[in-house]
């Protein structure tokens, strides 16, 4: 009897592991997916999401949309609760880095993003819009490797270099010469590489370019009372030039903003932030409904605020917000799925496991 006991707690193991491998090549009786839009409500947990759903009312939150849904654990490399240099890094990368640290391990190893990866390996476009500096930790951590996230002279640098065919968000100051303590120009590098430079979302929009890069703002872009629909107009020109390749493409779409919102405990700002969002998800839904050939994926790099919904009222669409801090927690997030493999990003997952299940997709071709 003693015998059998240790052979099952042997064997058992190995079961559990196969059974796991076989729901996950089971779940994949799916078409690959041409495309991948990933997207980040940068700070946006379940209770934002939420405030969002009960706001958009009788138009329908696009969170409703999507039919899969899951969770994502946080945590980064050496933190219970994670900065943006190191979600953002987990979400692109596959690997937890440390805090600050955007897409570089703790021996110094450089992680690359499914994004250059999916360049790389399949010959896909690539690109990302932000509402936030292109040189933050969410966008640089598709294209950038350093040890603090506000290195932005060598996040810029890299940058520059970066293969990306779209790149659009805010912060134009930093690529010029007169702002810098190097004294470079990654701006005269990306216009000598062949991108059309642009700095307004008129002039983003006109552009015919196969390769863009849009500095919209000088500085970080406005709050979204004012900015316009620069993250749904962004995203739309992105996917209209990424769609024009011709082995499909990968966007990363950030929501930057909801995090700011959120270290400020202002519920009107993060209402505005969410609308925002809600519209470009709309958009980007619509796209990929027409489409049918492309997977959309939704999450966060972690919550911020401690937002808690104390009461409210469905039928007047509002919230009573409550937070229990000015900074990020450890919570779990939320995850979306739509389109071809959306049933792989159902259940709890790591924040590292994004990378891995999309560079499957991408890579297998199914029966």
């Amino acid at each position: 009897m003693k015998k059998v006991i240790i052979l099952l707690l042997l064997v058992l193991p190995l079961m559990v592991t196969a059974q796991r491998v076989k729901r996950i090549s089971n779940a994949t009786d799916t078409p690959q997916p041409r495309n991948v839009i990933f997207i980040v409500g940068d700070g946006m947990g379940t209770a934002q999401v939420y405030s969002s759903i009960v706001a958009q009312g009788t138009r329908g939150s696009a969170f409703l949309r999507f039919p899969y849904s899951g969770f994502s654990r946080t945590y980064s490399y050496n933190r219970y609760t994670t900065d943006s240099g190191a979600g953002g890094s987990a979400l692109m990368t596959g690997h937890k880095v440390e805090n600050r640290h955007i897409a570089k391990g703790p021996d110094g190893t450089d992680y690359n993003s499914f994004l250059v990866d999916a360049k790389r390996f399949f010959g896909k476009a690539a690109g990302f819009v932000v509402t936030c500096s292109v040189l933050d930790a969410t966008p640089a951590s598709t294209y950038a490797h350093v040890t603090d996230r506000k290195l932005f002279d060598s996040i810029s640098l890299q940058m520059a270099q970066c293969p990306f065919e779209v790149m659009i968000g805010g912060d134009k100051n930093h690529f010029l010469p007169e702002n810098r303590k190097d004294g470079k120009a990654p701006l005269d590098t990306l216009m000598a590489r062949g991108y059309d430079m642009v700095y307004s979302v008129m002039d983003m929009s006109q552009s015919r370019s196969r390769k863009i890069c849009g500095l919209l703002t000088p500085d970080n872009p406005d709050k979204a009372m004012t900015r316009g629909r620069m993250l749904t107009l962004g995203a739309l020109k992105a996917i209209e030039t990424l769609n024009g390749y011709d082995n499909g493409f990968v966007l990363m779409i950030e929501g930057s903003q909801i995090d700011w919102a959120c270290h400020d405990n202002d519920s009107l700002y993060l209402a505005a932030e969410m609308a925002d969002f809600e519209d470009m998800l709309h958009a980007v839904l619509d796209f990929a409904q027409r489409d049918g050939q492309t997977l959309v994926v939704v999450t966060a790099d972690h919550e911020t605020g401690g937002l808690t919904l104390k009461n409210g009222s469905i039928a007047d669409r509002y919230n009573c917000p409550s937070w229990s801090t000015g900074g990020h927690t450890g919570v779990m997030v939320p995850v979306f799925s739509y389109g071809p493999g959306a049933n792989l990003f159902s259940g709890v997952m790591q924040n590292t496991d994004f990378y891995n299940k999309l560079m499957l997709l991408m890579g297998t071709k199914w029966n």
